[in-house]
C-alpha cells in the first residue's frame, strides 16, 4: 500500500512528573513495523518518549494505536481526534483484545489477539479501501518472524535490543491475562533469536550489549532455554528476563544463565503468604523456599528483581506496609510493588465481579497496577492506596536503597550489581523527589 503508517504505543504517566528516563522499550511497535515491511513507510512513536499532539498528527494517513488497559482512555481520545481529522485508525493491544466492542466505538478497525496472522490481510484491505471492522488474530507458529525495526527506536531508550524468544506461559495465575492474550507456550527457532540479538549495532555500548527478553517466562521450557543460552555464551552480551522461580531448581540452567551474561531475573514472587498464593492460583510458588531460591541466583552473580502484589483478601493496611521489612529478609535486590488489579477476562476479575467487589465508577485509567479498582475485604480502597504508597516510600527510602546496594556489592557480579544500583538509585531518587505513584485525576473516586 502507498502512504505512511504511524505506529503509536500509547502511554500516560503513572508517576508524578513522569518516568523521566525510559529504560526498556516495548517490543510491540518495532515488531509491528517489521510485519508491515516494505509495503508502507512506517513511523514509530513511543509516547513515553514523544507524546502525541492529536491536533498536529503529522503526515501519516493511517495510525496503528496499541494500548494496555490503563492507557485506554488516552488511546480512545487520540483515536477520536485523529478520525475527526480524517485519518484512519486501527487499534490493537491487550485492552482492545478483551474489550473489542468498546474499542470499535473509537476506531475504524480493531485487531484482537496476535497480529502475525492478520497483518497481510489488513494491509491488503487498507490498500483496496475495503477495511473490515474486526481482524481476529490467532496464535501462530513463531518461526520466520522478521527482525524487529530497531532502527526506528528513539535514542532516549537505555536498552536498544529487545528480543522475544518465547510467547505465553504454562501457568494460569488468576490475576494474569497472558493465557487470554497469548494462549499456550511457544518457542522461536534459536537461530532466529540469535539473529535478532546480533542485528544492526546501535549507538552506545549499552544499547549494543544489553539484551532485554520480552518474554513472560523465558525458562519455562528448560531444554529450549539451555539450547538458546548455550548459543548466547560466545556473543558476550548482558541480558535480563522474566522467569518463574522454578529456574532456580536447575543447576545446569543457572550455570548457563551466568555464563551467557545474565544480569538479572524478574521473579513474580507476589506475596509471602501461602494462602494468598492459593487464592490467585499460584501454588507453584513456595514462600518457605524463597530465601534459598534467591540465594542460588546470587551465587551465580544474578540480581533478583521481584514483583510483589498487595491487596489480598487476608491483608490489612498494616500487612501491606510491613512487606517493606520482608524484602530485605528474603534478599530481594530490586522490588516492584503493585496493587492487585482485575484485568479483563482474568479469573480474578470474574470472582470480584461475581462478588460485587469491583468499583464500577473507577475508569480504565485506574487499571495500571498502582491504583485500586475493587473493594478489599479488610480495608477501604483509600486505605489500600495509602498503604501501597507508604510501602513504596518505605521500600525506596535512602537507608533501604543503600542497604540493598551494599548487599549487592557482596553477593552479585559486576553486571548484576550495576543493574541493582541503577534501578535502586532511580527509584530512590524518585522517592526523594516525592515523584512516586500517581492517582488518576480524571476518575471518580
Amino acid at each position: 500500500m502507498k502512504g505512511k503508517i504511524e505506529i503509536v504505543i500509547v502511554y500516560e504517566d503513572r508517576y508524578r512528573k513522569g518516568h523521566e528516563k525510559a529504560f526498556v522499550p516495548p517490543l510491540t511497535g518495532m515488531h509491528l513495523a517489521a510485519l508491515v515491511g516494505e509495503r508502507a513507510e512506517v513511523v514509530l512513536r513511543h509516547e513515553k518518549i514523544r507524546p502525541m499532539d492529536p491536533d498536529r498528527p503529522g503526515e501519516a494517513d493511517v495510525f496503528f494505536l496499541s494500548t494496555g488497559t490503563g492507557f485506554a482512555p488516552r488511546a480512545y481520545m487520540l483515536a477520536d481526534r485523529l478520525r475527526a481529522l480524517g485519518r484512519t485508525v486501527v487499534m490493537g493491544g491487550p485492552h482492545v483484545t478483551v474489550w473489542s466492542e468498546e474499542a470499535l466505538g473509537h476506531a475504524d478497525a480493531v485487531v484482537t489477539g496476535e497480529a502475525e496472522g492478520v497483518m497481510g490481510r489488513l494491509l491488503d484491505d487498507l490498500e483496496a479501501g475495503t477495511l473490515e471492522r474486526l481482524y481476529a488474530g490467532s496464535p501462530q507458529p513463531l518461526a520466520g518472524l522478521p527482525v524487529p525495526r530497531y532502527d526506528l527506536l528513539e535514542p532516549e531508550y537505555f536498552v536498544g535490543r529487545v528480543v522475544m524468544a518465547t510467547r505465553g506461559c504454562p501457568f494460569g495465575c488468576a490475576f494474569c491475562s497472558t493465557p487470554r492474550l497469548s494462549p499456550g507456550f511457544r518457542t522461536r527457532p534459536v537461530e532466529e533469536v540469535v539473529r535478532d540479538i546480533e542485528s544492526s549495532p546501535d549507538r552506545g555500548w549499552h544499547r549494543r550489549r544489553v539484551v532485554w527478553f520480552w518474554d513472560d517466562n523465558l525458562t519455562a521450557d528448560r531444554r529450549y532455554a539451555k539450547s538458546l543460552l548455550a548459543e548466547m555464551v560466545p556473543l558476550g552480551k548482558l541480558w535480563v528476563t522474566q522467569a518463574s522461580i522454578e529456574c532456580t531448581h536447575d543447576d545446569a540452567l543457572l550455570g548457563l544463565m551466568a555464563d551467557s551474561g545474565c544480569m538479572g531475573v524478574f521473579l513474580g514472587i507476589e506475596t509471602l503468604s501461602r494462602e494468598n498464593l492459593r487464592t490467585v492460583r499460584k501454588g507453584h510458588n513456595v514462600p518457605s523456599r524463597y530465601v534459598e531460591a534467591i540465594r542460588r541466583l546470587h551465587d551465580h552473580g544474578i540480581a533478583v528483581m521481584a514483583g510483589f502484589l498487595v491487596g489480598f483478601d487476608t491483608e490489612t493496611a498494616g500487612d501491606v506496609v510491613a512487606v517493606a521489612d520482608h524484602l530485605e529478609e528474603i534478599g530481594v535486590d530490586v522490588p516492584f510493588l503493585s496493587v492487585l488489579t482485575p484485568f479483563g477476562e482474568t479469573a480474578l476479575r470474574e470472582r470480584l465481579e461475581a462478588e460485587g467487589m469491583l468499583i464500577e465508577e473507577r475508569g480504565w485509567e485506574y487499571y495500571n497496577g498502582y491504583n485500586v479498582t475493587y473493594r478489599p475485604r479488610r480495608m477501604s480502597p483509600d486505605d489500600l492506596e495509602r498503604a501501597h504508597r507508604d510501602l513504596w516510600a518505605r521500600s525506596f527510602s535512602t537507608a533501604r536503597v543503600a542497604r540493598r546496594v551494599a548487599a549487592g556489592a557482596r553477593r552479585l557480579g559486576p553486571a548484576g550489581l550495576a543493574l541493582s544500583t541503577l534501578m535502586n538509585g532511580y527509584y530512590g531518587l524518585k522517592r526523594a523527589r516525592r515523584t512516586g505513584p500517581l492517582t488518576p485525576h480524571r476518575a471518580v473516586a
